[in-house]
């Protein structure tokens, strides 16, 4: 039976992924109210007619009330056009922030942009912004936001997006903000911890709330303690929701959602006829919000075989993961027939999960066969509005070379394929590999052997492509290690735009090898300071904090076959780039096991992955595995 493994507030446990479902199910019920039709259209009516408001911000707040409820398709058909209007940064920021919830995560680039700009009018709106919808892209940005100090609303906005994103540092400097003598600062601090603090933050906030000047200030200390489940929290918000500030009002009918506080519906049902818009905005909001599933935990992990082995398809290997427009993932993998040789038949297939990994859709054909002998080791890549899948194609047992196909309606079809290895030889590129640099130039990092049969040694290199995948060639050097070579690269670009490049050997470490040159030429291989078997390697930046894991088994045995076994599975992090690196612990850990060939992605406050796990005999799955940021930093 398939398991999930959940961690919930510091406690781990292993439930049979039906229990675990009934469980939550059970816990829902308890934070979930029944709407009637009656109420529900009255919210639905409430929120439609502020989002035609003439008052932008009203409207902006009614959009999040709607997408929310589940109404994304009502919001996108209003929000859409309005972006081809004029507007100020800060009011673009409001309309791509609600058509993310609204369904289209693509407008995040919207807000990137315009906190990467140099206008800034709109720096603290698309910080917030990007906050409030769990977005950061690569993450530089908004660290360079939190590392300025002439704007502190901005800083404090910028630490919010990186600590929802797993940044430790940020929710240090978010929790420090406690102390500021300004209402306006410390309150801010509050609000964001209701949103992305812990239990463990209640002591905190309660040392706080005697300071409040205001009744308005001290509202945001009790919705905040409100959220994280405290009952005099819950107390004073259902209290609140009477108050005579309909600033006050409105903010509690806002947390009331945060909160799950089911216990106030007949109150929230009753601020649909407030007299503030705002407050019925809100309350109409927190309505449909509790009356709808939360979605999946922030501190759960979730791990599970979407593709399991079977005598017909005995391997299901080489996978990667990327996140559609509408916030769902595409898993694909490659499907083996009849045999889980590198040479069977085999083809590329996908899944679709609309719940963060928890469920998965029926298996569709991404890559028919289309080589003498199978396609296999398959990388989703997005570059702007389009998915990339790259795979290998072996005609024979010494013909394997890479290609791409483009899809432009999120991976439902792909177009013609582009040979992206054009010279001779035999090529081998792992699943999850291509990296594009800030410049963007695309890398394919590979290891190709001009014989495999009777040479069998391999050198490492990158294919570039710097007009966005159209055409390829090959690098100008290429990087070569003793007895069985440099095999299976990765790539990362590092701060100082140089080009880190990580390799499997069969010296009992993982080599490594810079460039200078955005992947032309390479230096003489020397090792990453990390002992490992002769087994590929997977390196990733992580966003919210820049500091660089690494995915690798820990497991070295000198004179052992390829160096050892292939578990466990074992993350290590760096924050120097690369010249140090602490083990963190093991991701897989059971000896009777062999987990390999990682992909890694992040999704907002996740980090996102794949791998398989050997079963009987020489059947191999595929894993999926989705932890949360902070599983790095605990």
């Amino acid at each position: 039976m398939a398991r999930l493994s959940v961690v919930l507030f510091g406690f781990v446990c292993l439930l049979p992924h039906s229990k675990l479902l009934s469980q939550t199910s059970a816990v829902e019920a308890e934070r979930t109210i029944a709407l009637t039709d009656g109420v529900k259209a009255r919210c639905v009516e409430v929120l439609t007619e502020g989002l035609h408001s003439e008052e932008f911000w009203p409207s902006i707040h009614a959009a999040e009330g709607l997408t929310l409820g589940g109404f994304g398709d009502l919001v996108r058909k209003h929000l859409e056009p309005k972006l081809s209007t004029p507007l100020d940064d800060q009011q673009r920021c409001g309309v791509s922030r609600e058509l993310i919830r609204a369904g289209d995560r693509q407008k995040r680039n919207v807000m990137l942009g315009i906190l990467a700009g140099d206008d800034d009018f709109g720096h603290v709106h698309a910080a917030e912004s990007l906050y409030k919808v769990e977005e950061i892209g690569d993450g530089v940005a908004m660290r360079r936001a939190f590392e300025q100090t002439g704007n502190l609303r901005l800083r404090v906005m910028a630490a919010a997006a990186l600590g929802r994103c797993g940044n430790p540092e940020a929710m240090t400097f978010i929790r420090s903000i406690l102390d500021h003598d300004d209402p306006e600062v410390y309150k801010l601090g509050a609000w964001i911890l209701g949103r992305i603090g812990s239990v463990s933050d209640i002591p905190l906030l309660k040392k706080h709330v005697a300071k409040c000047p205001d009744e308005l200030t001290r509202a945001y200390f009790d919705n905040s303690l409100a959220a994280l489940g405290d009952e005099a929290g819950l107390a004073a918000l259902a209290k609140s929701l009477m108050s005579d500030d309909s600033a006050v009002r409105t903010y509690a009918a806002t947390f009331a959602g945060d909160a799950r506080a089911v216990g106030v519906a007949d109150a929230l049902t009753k601020m649909l006829d407030d007299t503030h818009a705002d407050a019925r905005y809100r309350a109409a909001q927190s309505l449909l919000f509790l009356s709808r599933p939360s979605g999946l935990a922030r501190t759960m992990e979730v791990s599970t075989l979407v593709w399991k082995a079977t005598t017909k398809n005995p391997r299901y290997t080489e996978g990667s993961i990327v996140e559609l427009a509408d916030g769902s993932l595409l898993f694909a993998v490659t499907e083996f027939q009849d045999s889980g040789s590198d040479f069977a038949k085999a083809q590329i297939v996908g899944r679709v999960s609309r719940d963060d990994g928890q469920t998965w859709e029926a298996s569709r054909t991404l890559q028919e066969n289309t080589g003498g002998l199978n396609v296999m080791s398959v990388t989703l890549r997005r570059n702007g509005s389009e998915i990339s899948m790259y795979y290998l194609q072996k005609n024979d047992v010494n013909d394997l070379d890479m290609f791409v196909r483009t899809s432009s309606d999120e991976g439902k079809t792909f177009g013609k394929a582009t040979l992206v290895t054009a010279d001779s030889g035999y090529h081998v590129i792992n699943n999850d590999r291509v990296t594009q640099l800030s410049s963007g130039r695309l890398l394919v990092p590979a290891a190709s052997t001009a014989d495999v049969k009777t040479v069998n040694h391999f050198v490492s290199h990158c294919y570039i492509s710097d007009d966005g995948g159209k055409t390829w060639r090959n690098g100008k050097g290429h990087v070569d290690a003793s007895k069985r070579g440099a095999m299976e690269p990765e790539v990362v670009e590092l701060n100082d735009g140089r080009v880190l490049m990580i390799v499997r050997t069969q010296l009992g470490y993982i080599g490594k090898s810079y460039s200078s040159d955005g992947g032309e030429t390479w230096s003489k291989l020397e090792s990453l300071g990390v002992r490992a078997p002769e087994a590929p390697s997977t390196l990733r930046r992580i966003p919210s904090t820049g500091d660089l894991v690494l995915i690798f088994n820990d497991t070295f045995t000198p004179g052992a076959g390829h160096g050892g076994k292939r578990t466990p599975l074992t993350a290590a992090m760096s924050s120097d780039e690369g010249l140090t690196w602490k083990n963190l612990g093991n991701l897989e850990s059971d000896a009777s096991k062999t987990f390999s060939y990682t992909s890694l992605t992040f999704v907002r406050d996740r980090a996102v992955m794949s791998y398989w796990e050997s079963g009987e005999g020489r059947q191999l799955s595929c894993r999926f595995r989705s932890v949360p940021v902070s599983w790095f930093y605990r």
